[in-house]
């Protein structure tokens, strides 16, 4: 985009700060020329190398002001932290001016986002996204990240956006002309290469049995005594070394998750994902233990397992019904993962729109959205949450109907965006 596009998004943004304050969520329709950015045949080019062809940028967006002199923010990771490293989210920061390092850049910190504990914010140096007018950046949801300082006397904006993936990765979604991670040359940390290898064939929509893969020599009992190591960077390294061992690892992972430590378990559930397919059964086999932590580490492994998972879908619906608010909601989650195929989990997901719990309602939205052509059913129960008092509830339930794209599903969406509709050139200087 030429540069006095950006300029005249930089101009904007000054004056909507300075005569309305920050329009957090409605920053795009507030300033519709952003979405000119998000249009553009790089930018979708990335998102769909990334999270798939059919990606969604989430009602969650907010421009971030580094005011001129300010010290900059502590390291820190957004909210939300889930037990996962598959690339399901991404934060998009957009800048409209140049950034060099003096007016205080997002700084970010590489291959933290694999971590869970403040271990991660200190795993690399510290980088910072500086960059001409126009620069857009991509980052993990999990990345450790901060505003620098900006020592200098200009306004430092970056416009920040939430996408997510829709459908589980089947097949690379890029211009992949390499089958192997490394094709022989190591990246990274030599000591993370499996779980970097996981990622890779993950999004390549392959199990890493498929890719081969043998014992290095390690012992199982010693790497599953690592899971709780003190370091999360080893405990993370165990994880991954474990499905090197195959089916033989299961059981001990499994008890795993009745462990008392979270770290214990957190990386379980990892060395699980990278098992694969064969620890459905096993995982689905936990899923009516007493203990509230182990059906929910158990239904949270099962959804990370995504389409894999798939036979366990007629189990998690009963899980629905679990007397525990984060169970099920943690349930809801994975049947939009794993039930991505079939209407199976419609019924009971429709149900749960209906839940006092606002994360397990914004959860039953958000798995009807990836179901999307497989939940005709759901459109009525849509239909009455899209005026529910939480605003993510609202706006992924637009979603859910644009993905039905039944008749249905387009007029109730159509009445309602026309009910809605927000006009952004009006201010109390110029009402009509």
């Amino acid at each position: 985009m030429p540069a006095q596009f950006h300029e005249a998004i930089y101009q904007e943004t000054m004056t909507v700060f300075d005569k309305e304050g920050n329009p957090g969520n409605n920053l795009v329709p507030r300033i519709p020329e952003i979405q000119k950015v998000l249009d553009d045949p790089n930018v979708k080019g990335a998102l769909t190398s990334l999270l798939g062809a059919d990606y969604y940028m989430q009602p969650h967006r907010h421009p971030h002001y580094n005011p001129p002199g300010s010290q900059g923010q502590n390291m820190h990771q957004d909210g939300g932290k889930r037990w996962s490293h598959h690339t399901r989210r991404l934060l998009v920061f957009y800048y409209p001016q140049d950034t060099p390092l003096e007016l205080g850049p997002t700084g970010v910190v590489p291959m933290s986002h694999y971590y869970s504990t403040r271990e991660g914010s200190g795993v690399a140096p510290e980088q910072p996204i500086v960059g001409k007018a126009g620069t857009v950046a991509f980052a993990n949801y999990d990345l450790w990240h901060r505003a620098m300082p900006n020592s200098s006397e200009k306004r430092r904006y970056m416009m920040k956006f939430l996408y997510t993936r829709m459908s589980e990765p089947q097949e690379p979604t890029w211009a992949n002309k390499e089958t192997d991670w490394t094709n022989g040359k190591p990246v990274g940390p030599a000591e993370h290469q499996e779980m970097f290898r996981h990622l890779w064939n993950w999004h390549r929509g392959i199990e890493d049995s498929e890719a081969g893969g043998t014992s290095n020599g390690e012992s199982l009992s010693g790497l599953i005594s690592a899971l709780n190591s003190t370091s999360e960077s080893t405990g993370l390294q165990a994880a991954y070394e474990l499905p090197r061992f195959g089916e033989r690892a299961i059981p001990a992972l499994v008890q795993c998750l009745q462990d008392e430590s979270e770290m214990t378990r957190r990386n379980a559930c990892y060395a699980l994902n990278a098992v694969g397919s064969a620890a459905v059964e096993p995982l689905r086999d936990t899923l009516k233990d007493a203990r509230e932590y182990v059906r929910d580490n158990a239904v949270e492994a099962l959804g990370d397992l995504g389409t894999k998972a798939e036979p366990a879908v007629p189990e998690l619906v009963e899980v629905l019904s679990d007397p525990s608010g984060s169970v099920r909601s943690h349930t809801i989650e994975a049947l939009g993962t794993t039930s991505q195929s079939s209407s199976i989990a419609v019924p009971g997901l429709v149900k749960a729109l209906e839940d006092e719990n606002d994360g397990v309602r914004r959860n039953a939205v958000f798995a009807l959205a990836r179901i999307g052509k497989d939940a005709p059913g759901a459109v009525e129960g849509l239909q009455s949450v899209l005026f529910d008092a939480n605003r993510y509830v609202r706006g992924d339930a637009v979603h859910a109907l644009y993905r039905i794209g039944t008749p249905a599903a387009k007029s109730a969406l159509l009445r309602y965006l026309e009910t809605t509709r927000w006009c952004p050139v009006t201010s109390k200087e110029s009402t009509f």
